[in-house]
C-alpha cells in the first residue's frame, strides 16, 4: 500500500512540478521579491497538502504564534525534502541556503534562482563559509529571512551529528533573532528511500532566540539544545545521547 501512496504522490508531484514550470515561472522574474515569493510557493502549499492526502499523513504544527515579526535566521533539523519545501512557507520570504547543484534542476532549480538563495559550492568550504556570512547578514537586512540547516547535510532519524554555527554567527552579527524548528519529516518522508510512511509529522517552532551581547557559541548550544529537546520528544526513533563525528561530504 505504501509504495502505490507513493507512487501517486510522485506523479502528482511531477504535474504539479510541470504546471509550475509552465503557468509560474514565465511572469515571475517581472514580479516584485514579495510578490515572487507568493506565487511560486503554490507550488508548495501543493505538495505539502498533497502528500498528507496522497500519503496518509498526519500534521503537527506547534508554536507558530512565536514567530517574531520581522526577519530571522531560522535553524531545522534536516532529514528530507519535505522540511526544504515546507519551511519556504514558515515565514515568507525566506532565503535559503543550499548547495549549488540544486540550481542546475529543470524548473525546481530554475524557480529556486528566483528566490535569492545562497547558493554554496562545497568542494570549496572556505569560500562558502565567507559567503554564507556576507551574503546572510546581507539578506537580512533587506528583511528576507534567513533558513539554515546547521547539519549541514541530511541526517537520517535517529542519527546525530554537530551542529555548524554559521547561522548563529549570522544572526550575532545582524542583530537578529534565531529561531529554531524541530521535526520528525524524515520518519514520513525518508530522505534515501522513495516510498513514503504514513503516520504522525510534527513540527514546531521553538521561542526566539536573542543574539544581543551574546556570543555565537552559547546562541548555537541553546538551539542545538532545544532542537534535540524536541527530537527526544517527538521522534519514533530514539535519539543519541552524543553527536557524532561531522559527516564527511563528497569533494
Amino acid at each position: 500500500m505504501n509504495v502505490i501512496r507513493s507512487l501517486i504522490f510522485y506523479v502528482g508531484y511531477l504535474l504539479a512540478m510541470l504546471v509550475c514550470g509552465v503557468l509560474f515561472l514565465p511572469p515571475a522574474p517581472f514580479l516584485p521579491l514579495a510578490s515572487r515569493y507568493r506565487l511560486l510557493n503554490l507550488y508548495n502549499h501543493f505538495i505539502i497538502a498533497w502528500f498528507r492526502l496522497a500519503c496518509g499523513v498526519r500534521y503537527e504544527f506547534r508554536g507558530h504564534e512565536r514567530l517574531p515579526d520581522g526577519p530571522c535566521v531560522i535553524l531545522a533539523n534536516h532529514q528530507s525534502e519535505w522540511e526544504t519545501v515546507y519551511l519556504q512557507l514558515l515565514h515568507p520570504p525566506v532565503c535559503t541556503v543550499l548547495k549549488r547543484e540544486l540550481l542546475n534542476i529543470p524548473i525546481f532549480g530554475w524557480a529556486l534562482r528566483l528566490l535569492h538563495p545562497i547558493a554554496l559550492d562545497r568542494s570549496k568550504p572556505a569560500r562558502a563559509m565567507k559567503q554564507v556570512l556576507t551574503q546572510g547578514k546581507a539578506r537580512l537586512e533587506e528583511g528576507l529571512s534567513v533558513l539554515i540547516f546547521p547539519e549541514g547535510t541530511r541526517v537520517s532519524p535517529g542519527t546525530r551529528v554537530r551542529y555548524n554555527k554559521s547561522g548563529a554567527v549570522i544572526a550575532c552579527r545582524a542583530g537578529m533573532p534565531v529561531v529554531p524548528v524541530a521535526h520528525n519529516a524524515g520518519e514520513r518522508w525518508p530522505g534515501r528511500h522513495w516510498v513514503k510512511k504514513p503516520g504522525r509529522l510534527t513540527l514546531e517552532v521553538g521561542p526566539a532566540i536573542a543574539t544581543e551581547g551574546r556570543t555565537p557559541e552559547e546562541v548555537m548550544a541553546e538551539a542545538e539544545a532545544w532542537i534535540e529537546a524536541r527530537l527526544a520528544e517527538i521522534s519514533e526513533v530514539p535519539r543519541p545521547e552524543a553527536a557524532a563525528e561531522p559527516v564527511k561530504r563528497p569533494a
